[in-house]
């Protein structure tokens, strides 16, 4: 029996482990970097072992010191989660030796598929479908296009598509370094690249005895950057006959390696059925939920279960009903899918039915990895929540999913969750026409709009206003029962003026006999708004004769507003601007926390507009800064390696006179 269980990772993942080891009575182990110090997998862990340091490879990719860790700590078994080294046969081997139990299949069977090269071979001799794999050292034109792949780990990192050969140079040496950060081994590999392809994959589970299950597939085509965003089962292009080729393939692929555990076999599809293996997972994939939905297996237990030795039934739980997931970013969609971090102030998901767990009967899971307070940095991934909707249709998943982000409360992060809801509501979603270039042929104008409208965001600012002056009367020592900015007799409105998304939204207030009167910067009145009530927290106007309740949130100059299937983060701008804010013209400021890992230019030089200038990493990706316009390099404050804050100028370029 284990006893107790210490996960090698952080976050949503840590927390699901712990879950289930306390539903067996299991004792549980976390580790955390300082940059985790507050992380709530830390606080809801029996016990905690920290790793000094920040970023990964100093932290959760040293084998050495989790191992001590669980010495240290009791543990008796150690659970890899998902990335880090989660597929590292080296880590699973120095595990045993150690006298641990080991919560994943064998370090053989992890080394068979650790290198996607050596797996596409294995899986060819097993007669799965592969794609040929390309020697980055001799792709011609003819081979174009290509997809650069990462050969030691996933999830998107160390992707890149090349279209054209000049292309090819740089984008092996970005998706080197992404794959050195994020897995500890730069190799990549290229393959053919599929446009318009459907990314399935089949979950496999199997004991030591022989025995493995097929739990269907799932459908992860809606992807950004090679990484998924929307996960669901069953898939909506997959009939009977194939899935029940999928699952084929997929067990026999699991038994060529003689694997043991979870795992999950991705394949690469076409709409007309014809599909590649493209690797074998070893390891727990982030979209698990909708396969426990579906199956009411709770696969972190099986794994459990598994590694104590434990036999498999012969034959798996039948299918019930459909579950979609997304993975709720921090991150702006619309600036590139720039990443974004800082302190969570609120993170509330309305009609959640179970936590990590499957619920009792269908709604919404919710698998997070935040909670209020906490604060999202730069050095690991920006996923804050993974959240599931089950129901006995795709079609209700989906509008249950859609309803519950819709309703969210998240507060001091820009998020996905607009582009979200409207992926989960477009016509050609709920229609099943899904692939991997989804984001690029709706384009992200149309899926990235805000859900607020125009109209929404002068709501509210009203409504922002409101509560700023609900606040200061609340804490006013005299004449508190008086509106702010009260007079006996006719005045002129006071003005408040916030930021929304970078446009100024100002609201004139007038409280008259007649009640409230509200004036924009264009001398209009809003005569169709009428005050009903308003508070610190809480603004109940009427529109058109209709009521709307709206939900704010008041802390410091940042003001939330929630209201029904909509939200808008207001930031209060001063009455006098601060001269010490400002920043030189054509200056080029950092649009996110940072390492610079690389510059390309030096002061004097002229530049083009859209020329790469430096390089940011941020949450294990890289990003490019260009240059908003042509110019000459005039100032240049940084070098490689140097952290850098969201706002930090970075250089100023001084525009051509045209």
């Amino acid at each position: 029996m284990i006893e107790r269980v210490l996960v090698a990772n952080r976050g949503e993942i840590a927390r699901r482990v712990f879950r289930t080891c306390r539903d067996l009575g299991i004792g549980t182990v976390a580790v955390y970097s300082d940059a985790d110090a507050d992380s709530p997998h830390r606080a809801e862990a029996d016990r905690a072992v920290r790793l000094p340091g920040s970023a990964p490879a100093d932290t959760y990719l040293r084998s050495d010191l989790l191992i001590d860790a669980a010495r240290a700590s009791g543990a008796d078994a150690i659970h890899p989660g998902y990335g880090f080294l989660s597929e590292n046969a080296e880590f699973a081997q120095a595990v045993l030796d150690a006298g641990l139990v080991w919560i994943g299949p064998p370090p053989a069977a992890i080394d068979a598929m650790g290198s996607k090269v050596q797996a596409k071979e294995l899986m060819a001799d097993a007669g799965v479908p592969v794609l040929p794999e390309l020697d980055p050292e001799t792709v011609t034109d003819r081979d174009l296009p290509v997809l650069v792949k990462a050969s030691a780990g996933g999830g998107g990192r160390g992707m890149r598509v090349v279209r054209t050969l000049a292309e090819l140079p740089g984008a092996l040496a970005a998706a080197r370094a992404e794959a050195a950060s994020a897995f500890g081994d730069p190799a990549v590999f290229c393959e053919p690249y599929v446009e318009a392809g459907r990314h399935l994959e089949v979950q496999v589970l199997a004991d030591a005895h022989g025995t493995v299950w097929s739990l269907g597939e799932r459908e992860c085509s809606l992807q950004r950057r090679h990484q998924k965003v929307v996960e669901e089962t069953p898939s909506p292009m997959v009939d009977d006959a194939l899935r029940a080729e999928l699952s084929a393939a997929a067990v026999a692929a699991a038994k060529a390696i003689d694997y043991v555990g979870a795992g999950t076999v991705e394949f690469l599809a076409r709409n007309d059925g014809t599909f590649w293996f493209l690797e074998t997972n070893t390891r727990l994939q982030v979209e698990h939920p909708v396969t426990e939905c579906v199956t009411g297996l709770d696969l972190v237990a099986e794994q459990l279960r598994i590694a104590a030795g434990e036999r498999l039934a012969a034959d798996p739980p039948g299918p019930r009903g459909a579950a979609i997931e997304v993975r709720l970013y921090a991150e702006d969609p619309g600036q590139g899918w720039r990443p974004t971090g800082g302190p969570v102030r609120r993170f509330a998901v309305p009609g959640v039915r179970a936590t990590f767990d499957v619920p009792d009967r269908p709604g919404v899971r919710l698998d997070p990895g935040v909670v209020d307070g906490t604060t999202v940095g730069t050095a690991y991934d920006p996923m804050l929540a993974k959240v599931i909707a089950w129901a006995p249709t795709r079609a209700e998943a989906a509008a249950r999913l859609a309803a519950a982000l819709a309703g969210a409360r998240i507060h001091g992060l820009t998020t996905n969750r607009d582009l979200l809801v409207r992926t989960l509501r477009h016509p050609e979603f709920l229609a099943g026409r899904i692939d991997t270039g989804f984001f690029e042929r709706i384009g992200l104008d149309v899926l990235a709009a805000p859900l607020a409208r125009p109209r929404e965001v002068g709501l509210a600012a009203l409504a922002g206003a409101l509560a700023v002056e609900a606040t200061g009367r609340r804490d006013a020592g005299v004449l508190a029962e008086l509106p702010s900015g009260w007079r006996n007799v006719p005045s002129q409105p006071q003005w408040t003026a916030f930021d929304a998304a970078g446009e100024t939204v100002e609201v004139g207030l007038r409280h008259t006999r007649g009640g409230l009167l509200v004036e924009g910067r264009d001398g209009q009145h809003l005569e169709d708004v009428v005050l009903v009530s308003a508070g610190p927290a809480d603004v109940v106007l009427e529109v058109a004769g209709v009521e709307h309740r709206l939900a704010v949130s008041v802390d410091g100059d940042a003001v939330d507003v929630d209201g029904d299937g909509w939200a808008v983060a207001l930031r209060l701008l001063p009455r006098f601007p601060d001269a010490a804010a400002a920043v030189a013209a054509g200056s080029l400021v950092a649009p996110m926390p940072g390492t610079v890992t690389a510059v390309d230019v030096a002061v004097g030089d002229a530049v083009a507009a859209g020329q790469r200038l430096l390089v940011l990493e941020a949450m294990k990706m890289q990003h490019p800064v260009v240059a908003g316009t042509a110019g000459v390099v005039r100032s240049l404050d940084v070098v490689p390696g140097a952290q850098v804050d969201a706002g930090t100028v970075l250089a100023v370029i001084e525009q051509e006179d045209p």
